[in-house]
């Protein structure tokens, strides 16, 4: 029983290290997503730090709420791709051992 306690504290301690790295990674890991073939880019960190929005410029001609439609749909693709990145990460770094209820990350 002891021994189990002592390899199951070894493996938290990984886990904790693992998570530490991984935070540092998605500080700068930057995800692009995107809307209508390009035509709206939006870039975020993992951690959803604003790097950049970039609208084509043929869309200028275009109706101001078409072009909010395209950013809009463009942000919630890079959140949405920042979400399953991180999921992934996450169950990466923590090897399989189930986060506790109630905390995230």
């Amino acid at each position: 029983m002891r021994g189990n306690m002592g390899a199951l504290l070894k493996q938290a301690a990984r886990v904790q290290e693992n998570i530490k790295r991984l935070q540092h990674e998605l500080d700068h890991l930057e995800v692009t997503g995107s809307a209508s073939g390009n035509l709206v880019q939006v870039t975020m960190t993992c951690k959803h730090s604003l790097k950049s929005v970039k609208v084509d410029p043929s869309l200028l001609q275009e109706d101001v709420d078409m072009v909010e439609d395209l950013i809009f749909m463009a942000t919630k693709d890079c959140l949405d791709k920042i979400e399953q990145i991180t999921k992934e990460k996450m169950a990466a770094a923590t090897a399989g051992m189930p986060l506790p209820p109630g905390m995230s990350f």
